[in-house]
């Protein structure tokens, strides 16, 4: 569900080298320490084994009694444990949404309220334009206002210029109407949705980033679900952009594929939708008036999308739909020092919102006991906690094992986990992509994508560790620290 389904080579004995000592004593083992040296998991489990981590080792293990089980358990516990569940969850899912779409007709709907987008902008430049020319150019036949929110405008000439060089001809676009903010002095993203939530009069509230460009049945395909009284928000689907640009970009689409095209579909069926972006969601402006807006700090998406689900437990009813039509298209890091220092802050944010700020709403009477179960199987166990046992076991895998040992081991879970992310990507091609030949280009970059993830994985790790020394979500470059400063502290 996550990308970490493939990320990888760490994810030997989630239990760390724990499970193995537990197995070898089990089995009369001596594993003092100069033993460990010349110790392999094959041995472990059957000492009339080949003792070295050989494939030909792995091969008797697979010919002896409940072989497949047995390797699975010692290399894979916590994917069979943890990820599997949740990938089947996901896939049912996803399978129960194909089988509706293919047999019920398309849904008509004659709502049509003002939609207000507000666009937040700061460094974008000229793409600001192409975000605003995608929103005049909806095919809803209802009202769009925009408000694209500058933030910082006396220090971003080239986004003020390109606001300023941009109009809305009513001819053209006869419901369609611009009304730009312009912030002379930087207040942070937070600060520009509330000011242009503020300044909005529509039911509808879009919360856009402004080098996010949308496909022309955005709008349309998003306000629908608004017409059901129960929905307090939709979460959009988002595509990397320039896929093509770099390496890093290239795998980034491929995660965006599978992390957010596919997997929310699946968990949206479910009502399970874990985030709801910040470069493309949409909500019920009663809802965001409700809860007052957007929070300080970082992470405002997750946040947002936290407070309104503590309201699911009292009001069972409510639901948070995806819809994967709603199409945005967004730029990623084009280098892996950019997409790390991106995950640096997105990961250490994690910590700040699960492990502080909502640690008191993470309960069954708040969220309801689905969204309670999937938040702290897949945000506090999968987010917090195993980056740092994939960590612990790959270190110790390297230490303790011999290096054929560890090279053996290492190539065998790549394969496994590079067959995993395979069999969802294809899956994603059939069941979900509409762009299933675009998409397909990317197949050849799977081969270095378990080895991405799991890099990622371990940054993870430094990026909580970095939260938790250094409160790095108080130095976040989503706001100035004299905004940071005055915001609640947990």
């Amino acid at each position: 569900m996550e990308p970490a389904l493939a990320s990888s080579l760490g994810r030997i004995g989630e239990l760390g080298v724990g499970l193995l000592l537990d197995l070898g004593l089990d089995q009369g083992m001596d594993l003092g320490l100069n033993h460990w040296l010349e110790f392999a998991p094959i041995a472990t489990l059957d000492p009339g084994l080949d003792p070295s981590l050989t494939l030909s080792g792995l091969g008797q293990l697979l010919q002896s009694e409940n072989g497949v089980l047995r390797i699975a358990l010692l290399l894979f516990p916590f994917a069979l444990l943890v990820e599997l569940p949740l990938t089947l969850v996901m896939l049912l899912g996803v399978l129960r949404w194909k089988v509706r779409e293919l047999s019920l007709p398309p849904k008509q709907s004659l709502y049509r309220p003002r939609v207000s987008c507000l666009i937040t902008c700061y460094g974008e430049g000229a793409a600001l334009q192409r975000c605003l020319l995608s929103l005049c150019e909806q095919t809803y036949p209802g009202e769009i206002e925009l408000i694209p929110v500058l933030d910082g405008a006396a220090a971003n000439p080239r986004s003020l210029a390109a606001l300023r060089g941009f109009a809305v001809t009513p001819e053209i676009y006869p419901k369609r109407r611009l009304r730009p903010l312009l912030k002379w002095q930087r207040g942070g993203r937070v600060s520009s949705l509330n000011a242009g939530l503020a300044m909005s009069t529509g039911t509808i509230i879009l919360a856009l980033d402004g080098d996010t460009s949308f496909d022309n049945t955005m709008v349309a395909a998003v306000v629908r679900h608004f017409e059901d009284p129960d929905v307090p928000a939709v979460a959009g689907c988002l595509r990397v952009r320039n896929s093509w640009e770099s390496l890093a970009t290239a795998i980034q689409a491929i995660e965006y594929l599978i992390s957010i095209q596919m997997a929310k579909i699946g968990l949206a069926e479910w009502n399970l939708v874990n985030n709801i972006s910040g470069a493309f969601g949409a909500f019920r402006r009663s809802i965001l008036v409700q809860i007052g807006g957007w929070d300080t700090h970082s992470a405002e998406d997750l946040d947002l999308t936290l407070r309104i689900k503590s309201y699911f437990g009292r009001h069972r009813h409510l639901r948070i739909p995806f819809e994967p039509r709603a199409i945005g298209h967004t730029d990623g890091p084009t280098s892996f020092r950019g997409l790390l220092k991106q995950r640096l802050r997105w990961d250490g944010d994690l910590l700040f919102l699960y492990g502080y700020k909502h640690a008191a709403s993470i309960s069954p009477r708040q969220m309801g006991w689905p969204n309670f179960i999937m938040t702290v199987v897949s945000g506090l166990f999968v987010q917090l906690v195993l980056p740092f046992m994939i960590l612990g076991s790959s270190a110790a895998i390297l230490l303790l094992l011999p290096w054929r040992a560890a090279l053996a081991l290492g190539a065998l879970v790549y394969a496994v986990y590079l067959l995993w992310v395979l069999l969802n990507f294809i899956a994603m091609l059939i069941l979900v992509s509409d762009r299933p030949l675009e998409d397909l280009r990317l197949l050849p970059v799977l081969v270095v994508f378990p080895l991405t993830m799991f890099g990622l994985r371990c940054w993870s790790a430094v990026a909580i560790l970095n939260e938790l020394l250094r409160r790095s979500h108080e130095d976040s470059a989503m706001a100035p620290w004299w905004v940071l400063k005055r915001a609640n502290r947990f």
